[in-house]
């Protein structure tokens, strides 16, 4: 079979930088958590990379592509890759390159998708019932998303475009976020500073890294539409935290590091629905609303009491939608034949208002009643006393330093 070597190194490329997000992730929160906590979060972010690849190869990869034209959910057909040759061409890129390596970039996403909740949650959820939450949410709420928009299912029939995941990704996840603060509720000490602010930096580099695999690889193949997405992804992300660290400094009366990665992310996880459907000036613009919007969110947040400890719903939740908006509103004809509201396209925009708010509603009430069945099962809250203790210690019966390092 005669593949095209560059555009299948470039997708084994933007597979491995997706798959990179994962302990950028880990390190990103477990710098954020506080010091009895740090070894919890993060393995939490890193057991997906295990489970979520055998779920994957078993059955989620079938659910997700296989059959279900114009459905909520695909089939069996394809179920531990059945009937799917080691050296089948990918359809999807004009048979550029393997299935295999579609299968594995699109099994990364699937991986830190809903390790993006965790944030929300640190040191208040048991691993036990976190490892049920990481099987059911991925199977009930991440698959049909996936197959609705990605895998020729009913939005993607509809007209919906989520170039990234804006949808399928960031406002599941953030909303399902919030549904999970808001089921645990508050920690028992809520003033827990970040226990390394340069592991944080570190997460973050990391993350950023690997977006550009994120949002350019989602183009499956290597043309002019990689590239702008590749560039709005970071011009974006640059703008979005400089705003985010101007907006603090104002209000706070000093910059503020952890504010200026915080921004970054907030960037990278609004521009990426939008990624490679909108120009340049479109980037810079979705830079300035995930900066200034999502601070506003995040503060909204606060003055709700509503504990999500790292973030979570106001970041990548309210990225998420604010920039599947944009999309809906800067979608540019020139850039990938997509027209936006400001093209005169009112439908477009309609539906794709319509579906973050459908898909963010699904995912906050499914999760919440998830987490209460769960609970039935195993219980879902740790105790006081775990909690007190650090789930470092408590669950895991690790530590992440030496006595002496902190």
């Amino acid at each position: 079979m005669g593949f095209d070597t560059g555009t299948t190194t470039f997708m084994i490329l933007s597979t491995s930088l997706v798959m990179l997000m994962t302990p950028g992730l880990a390190f990103f929160y477990g710098g954020l958590a506080g010091k009895r906590n740090i070894l919890g979060i993060m393995m939490q972010t890193f057991v997906s990379l295990g489970i979520t690849t055998a779920l994957w190869i078993s059955f989620g990869y079938s659910l997700c592509f296989s059959g279900g034209e114009g459905g909520i959910i695909g089939n069996f057909d394809w179920a531990f890759l059945s009937g799917i040759p080691f050296d089948n061409p990918y359809s999807g890129a004009d048979g550029q390159y393997p299935e295999f390596i579609f299968i594995a970039y699109q099994m990364m996403f699937a991986v830190i998708t809903p390790t993006l909740i965790t944030g929300a949650f640190v040191n208040r959820v048991t691993f036990k019932s976190y490892l049920i939450f990481l099987v059911a949410w991925q199977i009930f709420v991440y698959y049909p998303f996936v197959h609705m928009i990605w895998g020729g299912g009913l939005l993607a029939q509809w007209g919906v475009l989520d170039f990234a995941g804006g949808i399928v990704v960031h406002a599941t996840a953030g909303f399902a976020a919030l549904a999970s603060v808001i089921y645990v509720g508050k920690r028992r000490d809520t003033q827990s500073p970040p226990n390394s602010i340069p592991l944080v930096a570190i997460g973050t580099g990391l993350l950023w890294f690997g977006w550009y695999g994120f949002n350019a690889g989602s183009e499956l193949r290597v043309d002019a539409i990689t590239t702008t997405a590749f560039l709005n992804t970071d011009v974006a992300a640059s703008i979005a935290g400089v705003t985010w660290l101007i907006i603090e400094w104002i209000r706070e009366g000093q910059p503020k590091f952890v504010g200026l990665l915080t921004g970054f992310v907030a960037g990278l996880a609004t521009i990426t629905p939008a990624a490679g459907f909108v120009p340049l000036w479109a980037a810079m613009v979705i830079g300035l609303v995930a900066g200034s919007l999502c601070y506003i969110a995040v503060q909204f947040k606060n003055k709700l009491g509503w504990d999500d400890a790292l973030d979570v719903w106001g970041v990548h939740g309210m990225g998420g939608v604010f920039g599947t908006i944009m999309l809906g509103l800067f979608a540019s004809t020139a850039i990938n034949g997509q027209s936006g509201l400001l093209e005169g396209n009112t439908s477009f925009f309609f539906k794709e208002v319509v579906s973050v708010i459908v898909a963010s509603a699904y995912a906050f009430i499914f999760t919440y009643l998830m987490l209460y069945i769960i609970n039935l099962v195993t219980k879902v809250k740790v105790s006081d006393i775990e909690e007190d203790s650090g789930l470092d210690a408590s669950l895991h019966g690790e530590k992440a330093y030496d006595e002496g390092a902190l």
